[in-house]
Order: C-alpha cells, then sequence, then structure tokens
C-alpha cells in the first residue's frame, strides 16, 4: 500500500467528502477541525437566496496583523457522471500507479490540501509570518455561484476584514506545473435571441412566415467579422453559438418561433456594456437583410441577456505576481508563463476586493471520469505554495 505525503493525506480525506454543489459533504467540517488545530481562528456562514439552495462557506484566518495574505477556493464538486464508468470510485481516493483517484482531486480540492500542508509545515518549522493568512472556501464555484464567494467577500468586508493579496488554487497549468500562472481573466456575457414567425404547412409557405432563415441571418450577422484582434495580454474575443432550437418534431410544419444562446468571451478591449452594443449593432444589421430572395420585410427580433456578467480583469500586483513565478522557478526550475485564457472562476470576484493570481495543479482531467492527479504533482505545488508564502512576506 502506498504511504502518503502530507499533501495527499489531506487531499485524500477531502475526496472522501461527497460535496457535490451545493452539498458541504463533511468537507467543510474537515478543513474547520484542520485549521482550528493550526491555530485558525475559524468562521462558518451559510448564505440563501430565491431560488438558489442555501450554501455553507468558511472563512479562515490565522493572525490579525496586516498584510493579509488569502488562499481562496471551493470544496463542491461536479456531479461524477455515469459512475459505472469510473475506474475507481469517484469518492474513494484510491491510488494507483502514483495518482491518486477522486472527484475534486484537481479541481480543487487538491490546490487546498497543498496549501494547507505547506503552512502547516511551516508553522511546524517554527516560522513566524510578519502578517496573517487566510482562507476563503465556498461550497457554490461550480454550481450558479450567488451565495458562495461573492457574499462570503462582502460578509468578510462587513466584519471589518481586509484582504491584502489573494491566491486562488484553481488548476492552472495545461500539462505540467511551472506552465502558467493566471493574472486575469476574459470577461463573459450569454444570450439568446428570439425570432417568431408564423405556423403553417410546409407545402404552403405563403400562408407562413419560416422564423428559421431569418434567424440564420441574425446568427450570420454576428459571426461574419471578428470582434477584435486580441490585446497583448489577452486573446482575441470570441463568439459560439452554443444552441439554435425551433422545438419543432414535424418534417413537414414550418415553426412558429426559433430560437439561438450563444456565449462571448471577451478581453478588454470591451467592456460589457460596450459589447452588447456592438452585438446589438450587428444583429439590427442582420435583421434589414432579406431571408430569401423576394422578401423585404424586416425581421423582428428579441434579444435577453443572461443575469450578471463575467467582467474582464487583469491583475496589475507585480509583488504578488512575482512572488507566485520566483517561488515556481525556485521549485521546478521553471518560470511560469503569464496566462489570462480559460474560463471564468471566483476570481472575478475577488479582484474587487484584492489583487489576485490563479496558481493550480495541471488541470487535464478536471470534471472528467477518474479525475485524478500525480502524487508527486501536490508534493511539488506544495513546496512551491511554502516558497510563495516565505517569498511574500519577505516583502
Amino acid at each position: 500500500m502506498t504511504e502518503l505525503s502530507h499533501p495527499a493525506q489531506i487531499l485524500a480525506e477531502l475526496i472522501r467528502c461527497p460535496s457535490v454543489t451545493p452539498l458541504e459533504g463533511g468537507a467543510l467540517n474537515y478543513l474547520e477541525q484542520r485549521l482550528t488545530a493550526s491555530g485558525f481562528r475559524v468562521q462558518r456562514v451559510t448564505f440563501e437566496d430565491e431560488n438558489t439552495p442555501a450554501v455553507e462557506n468558511l472563512y479562515a484566518r490565522l493572525g490579525t496583523d496586516g498584510p493579509n495574505l488569502c488562499f481562496a477556493g471551493h470544496t463542491d464538486v461536479v456531479p461524477v457522471g455515469n459512475e459505472a464508468a469510473w475506474s475507481k470510485a469517484p469518492f474513494s481516493a484510491d491510488v494507483r500507479d502514483g495518482q491518486l483517484y477522486g472527484r475534486g482531486a484537481v479541481d480543487m480540492k487538491g490546490g487546498i490540501a497543498c496549501f494547507i500542508a505547506a503552512v502547516e509545515d511551516l508553522l511546524e518549522q517554527g516560522k513566524a509570518f510578519p502578517g496573517s493568512i487566510s482562507f476563503l472556501i465556498t461550497g457554490d464555484e461550480e454550481g450558479p455561484a450567488i451565495n458562495g464567494t461573492d457574499k462570503l467577500l462582502k460578509w468578510v468586508k462587513e466584519q471589518g476584514e481586509t484582504l491584502d493579496a489573494c491566491l486562488l488554487g484553481e488548476p492552472t497549468n495545461p500539462d505540467s506545473i511551472g506552465d502558467a500562472v493566471k493574472i486575469g481573466r476574459r470577461g463573459s456575457i450569454s444570450g439568446t435571441i428570439t425570432v417568431s414567425g408564423t405556423q403553417g404547412h410546409a407545402a404552403y409557405p405563403h400562408l407562413a412566415d419560416n422564423p428559421i432563415p431569418r434567424l440564420i441571418k441574425l446568427v450570420d450577422a454576428l459571426l461574419t467579422e471578428p470582434l477584435d484582434e486580441g490585446t497583448d495580454t489577452f486573446q482575441p474575443t470570441n463568439l459560439e453559438v452554443t444552441s439554435m432550437d425551433v422545438g419543432n418534431p414535424s418534417v413537414n410544419v414550418i415553426p412558429a418561433k426559433a430560437e439561438a444562446k450563444f456565449n462571448v468571451r471577451f478581453n478588454d478591449t470591451w467592456s460589457a456594456d460596450s459589447l452588447k452594443e456592438e452585438l446589438i449593432r450587428r444583429l439590427d444589421q442582420g435583421a434589414g437583410t432579406p431571408p430569401y430572395r423576394g422578401s423585404n420585410q424586416r425581421t423582428a427580433y428579441h434579444i435577453e441577456w443572461r443575469d450578471r456578467p463575467s467582467h474582464v480583469f487583469l491583475t496589475r500586483d507585480d509583488k504578488l505576481i512575482d512572488a507566485v513565478r520566483d517561488a515556481c522557478e525556485a521549485v521546478t526550475g521553471r518560470r511560469p508563463e503569464i496566462s489570462t485564457g480559460g474560463g471564468t472562476s471566483d476570481a472575478r470576484f475577488i479582484k474587487d476586493y484584492a489583487p489576485v493570481v490563479e496558481f493550480g495543479l495541471v488541470g487535464q482531467t478536471m470534471h472528467q471520469v477518474d479525475e485524478r492527479v500525480d502524487l508527486a504533482d501536490l508534493d511539488t505545488l506544495t513546496a512551491i505554495y511554502k516558497n510563495f508564502i516565505e517569498e511574500y512576506f519577505k516583502g
């Protein structure tokens, strides 16, 4: 039987907690016990909102002086999917061929385990921090993200707490630890375009008005020209049509309505508002294009924007960024690239309260069947986190 290292032992205990969003599953209980034993003052708080499940969250702090270096993460995990497809039970934390299996192994209980192990190691070595270390842990990152980090940050501020810098332990490395540290994220907005027509028999099109060709013209207007070419720090903005639906089970019926859903990941060329204006301009242009020969009727459409867009941000705190990169280079010999790619994360909330960067495990198996992490990577990341903590407080 493989003897697990310090961070691997912590991770195994966390994986055995079935904390599928929004369930706490015992994960926060375990963290509370562990952090309390290390001298942290731990506070648990539950948030709820209309039409969303209640979510438990945790904030813990060691020390009272500043600066307050915060580690942020989430213990909630996505569902396991087809459990029969797993080669190891998803909440058993089994080890095979030098890898620890389980839902949340890399996204992101592994990052939490490594940071806790790093802090515990430093405390055991008698290290003193000229400031404070805190943990901001939510149970709602993989869900609607309403009753988690967003509300927890507001609550922390109301308690008189200040976060001076934050490391979010999401799995940021594409292939191996040392690939990338994320210093920003693109924004995200989503919408649904609806075109109404007149239902009718496919053999009598003059008695109907088919909304599908009209919707196609609108979608084409969104996609024809690139939104931008990218910037020095961000890749180009991309719009993806994610669904086109008419809800029509028949082949001989012209539908009465057609819908298209889309998502845009945008860089700092745009704000959410300016991007919406540009998309509406394009839709209005497409609405004036005849949907088929002989038609000159302008297309009427309705657009509904999804609530709570994610805003683009870029962290410019050199001390924080360099501390992570220097720590990684000291341990691995590799200096991670600066990245702003990928999707959204809870960093979009944290950036309003403190400078935030993201650095964690390799994310190749996150959300997959047989999610797993190399045991060696856990030790490497723990060593980087230890070096980072010392490096940050040196300043």
